[in-house]
């Protein structure tokens, strides 16, 4: 398959490249059907399975991408209609493409809040570099909040400093937490891109780079993973790692229905418009995933900020934390080229051929 899509396919799919994605992981893909038909699908082999919230976190995933598809879309005059499957993903499945359900394009009018997203979109990039101890007008998280309301779900904040720097070092620790667990610690290895020369090779993984360390330290910290628990080296590591957390003065985190596969896709959709509203307002996010994912980390948040679960189930849980405030730019994570999100009818990559 080539690049010349039919109707407008190939022009959204390119500037919908840009959403984000656990771990710059990037496991969406799109089958073209016709101008105005494609199906959406996943490929198990860039999820993250060893992670608690792995298989829900992939259709969080897989929302974020709708929602980003739909706001470029709507910046060029279309509108996206999505209707999605209600079942999970299967990471023991023998077909690695695992379908997600369909798009249907058609014709809308473009409005400034379109354009004004699309901007955003544009812009948008995930900030951890140091903040800036300046507050977020509180107008921004007003909008959020709105928007978390008529999705059904929460947005909780808070700038108390000692709050802050007790979920800061709940961060910290989770890091090392999950270094000890072999599945994640030989996940997040495998997405490690330890200088530019790798990340340019593969456009996908956390490069060194947007994680403001060191190439070779952050190779060897991560391959050696004891070292973080050396009297010497250990406490050094954890000061570099922390340097980049200098400024944070405001957390924000999402609660809501998280009990169903619609649900995690419909939770992906609100992060991206709230990311969008912030930075629409040039405010940056920087999700703590590991920590909604880490089970003991998980408790230690929500008992911290007293959030209260409703359900074993998922019926509301605290499903997103992330630190948002004033930083210098972020490099921007690469993202592979749009034929390696393409598969054919077949079910093929385009790039194979």
């Amino acid at each position: 398959m080539s690049t010349s899509l039919p109707g407008p396919w190939r022009h959204l799919l390119d500037e919908a490249r840009a959403y984000p994605s656990p771990h710059n992981s990037q496991p969406i893909v799109v089958r073209v059907l016709d101008a105005g038909r494609a199906e959406l699908l996943y490929d198990l082999e860039r999820g993250l399975p060893a992670e608690n919230f792995g298989i829900p976190f992939g259709q969080v995933c897989a929302g974020v991408y709708v929602e980003s598809l739909a706001t470029v879309a709507a910046g060029h005059g279309w509108s996206v209609a999505a209707e999605l499957r209600d079942d999970g993903l299967d990471f023991d499945a023998a077909a690695r493409h695992q379908p997600l359900g369909t798009l249907q394009l058609s014709r809308a009018a473009v409005t400034p809040r379109a354009e004004a997203d699309l901007a955003a979109f544009r812009r948008r990039r995930t900030s951890r570099r140091p903040y800036r101890n300046l507050p977020v007008d509180p107008a921004v998280l007003a909008e959020a909040g709105a928007l978390a309301a008529a999705a059904g779900h929460d947005f909780g904040h808070t700038a108390r400093p000692e709050l802050v720097d007790r979920i800061v070092r709940i961060n910290q620790e989770t890091l090392f937490d999950d270094l000890r667990n072999d599945a994640v610690h030989a996940e997040i290895l495998a997405w490690i891109r330890t200088s530019d020369r790798s990340a340019e090779a593969t456009r996908d993984g956390l490069s060194a780079r947007t994680l403001l360390l060191p190439g070779p330290l952050l190779g060897f910290a991560m391959r050696h993973r004891g070292m973080w628990d050396l009297p010497l080296a250990g406490p050094l590591l954890r000061r570099i790692y922390l340097n980049t957390m200098r400024g944070v003065r405001e957390l924000g985190w999402l609660t809501g229905p998280f009990g169903s596969p619609l649900d995690h896709v419909a939770a992906g959709r609100l992060f991206l418009r709230i990311w969008l509203a912030f930075t629409r307002a040039d405010v940056y996010l920087h999700p703590f995933g590991t920590v909604i994912t880490n089970p003991r980390s998980h408790a230690a948040f929500t008992d911290a900020a007293g959030i209260v679960e409703d359900g074993a189930g998922g019926e509301h849980l605290a499903w997103m934390l992330f630190r948002y405030g004033h930083s210098a730019e972020p490099p921007r994570a690469l993202r592979r080229e749009l034929p390696e999100m393409l598969l054919d009818r077949d079910g093929s990559t385009s790039w194979d051929r």
